[in-house]
């Protein structure tokens, strides 16, 4: 039986990234992000955009690439990016209520940047090239 666990996603920050550092040396960024559905509404007949809130977490690979490390010094809020990851079922039980609980979180393998950042060329940057964060430029028309 095939098994297959990818996630692309293009969409916006939804507010600057979170950044977690462990006593062993890692690195965590928890992101919040957003992607838009499109659905024709049944009262006005007009195509709407429904925003869908997606949980994003970027890791420190103990193999060299540091992109916490690149999301902390590089992302805004805001800022619109193109994401490859994986789905992963987060579980935990409650400290108040001890209740078990759960959500699904995509973990980031992989992100471009898709919008001009400051002092460098825009549009396509892959996460393991160094990059300044962007203030709200232009989007860029990105070839899919």
């Amino acid at each position: 039986m095939a098994n297959l666990n990818k996630v692309m996603l293009i969409g916006r920050l939804t507010r600057d990234p979170e950044i977690k550092t462990f006593s062993n040396g890692g690195k965590m960024a928890n992101i919040g992000f957003a992607v838009n559905n499109r659905r024709k509404s049944k009262e006005t007949g007009q195509w709407e955009d429904v925003p869908v809130w997606v949980d994003l977490k970027v890791f420190n690979r103990e193999t060299g690439r540091k992109m916490a490390d690149l999301v902390e010094s590089s992302l805004k809020k805001g800022q619109q990016i193109y994401v490859e990851g994986h789905l992963v079922l987060e579980e935990w039980t409650g400290k108040e209520d001890g209740k078990k609980a759960s959500k699904m979180v995509v973990y980031v393998d992989d992100f471009q940047f898709l919008e001009k950042r400051e002092g460098g060329s825009g549009g396509m940057g892959r996460s393991s090239a160094p990059a300044k964060a962007g203030s709200g430029d232009e989007i860029e028309e990105v070839p899919f």
